[in-house]
């Protein structure tokens, strides 16, 4: 029984031992699941970073495990100490040269140390919130706006009378078909000639219509409709943007590719009157302000006549109905009669200006013209070098390399249009203001 006692004591000591080992064993296993379900919880509710979700496919195979006390501990290279709580480095305490030290003095706690204020972040120029915002409402861009418009007061079609013989207009049928006989005995029938009434729109991405403006009204001579001639070949509403003027276009078609200058419903008392009040409110549902006709009803005009366009541009005039509204009057190579009508308008509205250009084609006219102002007293300048003020009455000759037919684009200089909107705007007294700055366009004179 003595001898036994020790052999007793012995297989505690082991059975001791045994479950030391396996507590530690135990304790191990639950110290390696809870960490990982500890970092899981303390992301909980935290969006899934790409580079982190990368990183744990890569420490979910990476194992640690323990032997026995004669077998070392094995870590895996990458998850150590070390590797997740880096050393803080020397950049990340001191701020380089080019780094401010704002913000780590204002984290200072240390009560002697003055806090420099942080600078305040800009504010807002309104206030989003504000039932009377502090900046005006601006304007969402848009772009250019170019379109044609049927208009009752057009042009065409017309059914009265030719003032120049006083006869019907349409002066000869044939069935049911009536038509206009021209000067040079030419037939143009009124269904395919005298029949179209829309008008070439164009409105320019900067135009604002609560700045001073100006409508151009232009009228195309003899062979030429506005898509192809108008539009793309002469490109009067490119002058119009480029000039970067607050101005729109008009241009009426006339007689549909024809050698024929019928002013039709412009011949009337009234009708130039009656086309820009149309066009008004046209104007304003164009650019979606219905509020805005009036202000497109007192817009001062300029008239553009080019070629034939001088017989609607001299009727408009004379008996339009709004002459006092015409701020400027330009012939491009288009004085080929009516020269006592320009006259007249010159004489009577001193507070607008006339530019007629010319070739050799139009050159009798244009000096007649010239000598029936000057026997008025009227002062004539013969050179657009000059501003373009209220009262000036302006006469370029253009020489021989310059054509009839690409006169819209080159006279005496290239673009003519364009170079009349910035001269207009140059002078407030002309009252339209520039509001786009484009590059000048080269002369060619």
């Amino acid at each position: 029984m003595v001898g036994a006692v020790p052999n007793v004591r012995a297989d505690i000591r082991a059975d001791r031992t045994n479950s030391g080992r396996h507590g530690r064993a135990l304790r191990v296993g639950l110290i390696s699941a809870l960490v990982p379900l500890s970092l899981a919880l303390v992301q909980c509710g935290q969006a899934p970073n790409p580079a982190a979700l990368a990183a744990n496919s890569q420490a979910n195979v990476q194992v640690v495990a323990k032997t026995s006390a004669r077998t070392s501990t094995q870590v895996v290279s990458g998850d150590t100490f070390e590797d997740r709580f880096p050393a803080p480095q020397f950049n990340e305490r001191f701020p380089s040269a080019s780094e401010s030290l704002l913000q780590r003095q204002i984290s200072d706690p240390s009560p002697n140390r003055a806090v420099q204020p942080q600078p305040q972040p800009e504010q807002a120029p309104y206030k989003v919130a504000s039932l009377a915002p502090e900046v005006p409402y601006q304007r969402s861009p848009r772009e250019d706006l170019t379109t044609l418009v049927s208009m009752k007061s057009s042009a065409f079609p017309y059914f009265g009378n030719n003032p120049a013989s006083d006869a019907p207009f349409l002066n000869i049928s044939k069935g049911e078909r009536r038509g206009h006989r021209s000067y040079s005995g030419r037939v143009y029938w009124q269904d395919e000639t005298y029949s179209d009434s829309r008008v070439l729109v164009h409105v320019p991405e900067h135009f604002d219509v609560r700045k001073p403006g100006v409508i151009v009204v232009f009228f195309h001579g003899n062979g030429a409709t506005l898509e192809r001639d108008v539009r793309d070949r002469q490109l009067v509403p490119q002058q119009i943007t480029d000039s970067g003027a607050n101005a729109i276009l008009l241009a009426p078609q006339m007689a549909v590719d024809a050698a024929d200058s019928s002013a039709g419903k412009f011949w009337q008392a009234g009708g130039f009157k009656r086309f820009m009040e149309e066009s008004a409110n046209h104007l304003a549902r164009l650019t979606g302000d219905p509020n805005s006709a009036r202000a497109f009803a007192n817009m001062p005009i300029v008239i553009v006549g080019y070629s034939g366009g001088f017989l609607p541009t001299a009727w408009s005039l004379e008996v339009g109905g709004i002459s006092d509204r015409v701020r400027g009057v330009v012939l491009l190579d288009a004085v080929y009669g009516e020269m006592d009508k320009f006259a007249s308008w010159i004489e009577s509205h001193r507070s607008g200006f006339f530019v007629s250009s010319y070739t050799r084609y139009t050159a009798r006219r244009d000096h007649e013209l010239m000598s029936m102002l000057r026997q008025k007293g009227i002062s004539v300048s013969e050179d657009m070098d000059g501003p373009l003020r209220p009262g000036s009455v302006v006469f370029v000759e253009t020489g021989d390399g310059i054509t009839h037919r690409d006169y819209v684009n080159r006279a005496w200089t290239q673009y003519p249009l364009k170079d009349v909107l910035v001269k207009m705007s140059a002078t407030p007294s002309l009252a339209l203001t520039r509001v786009a700055i484009t590059a000048a366009s080269p002369s060619s004179r």
